[in-house]
């Protein structure tokens, strides 16, 4: 399942943090800084998967 989680979140990274912990606090940050920039809403969500996995 993780590995689903890390392309999800390569190819759009809210996917991948709401696959790993839903709707929630690091969700809405993760929207965040993919609006700000892509990589670092990849670089958060690659985190929180490895982290939470």
């Amino acid at each position: 399942m993780n590995v689903i989680r890390v392309i999800a979140a390569i190819l759009l990274p809210p996917l991948g943090v709401f696959l790993t912990v839903g709707i929630g606090i690091q969700f809405w940050i993760n929207i965040l800084l993919t609006i700000l920039g892509f990589v670092p809403g990849i670089v958060h969500a690659i985190w929180i998967i490895a982290r939470r996995g």
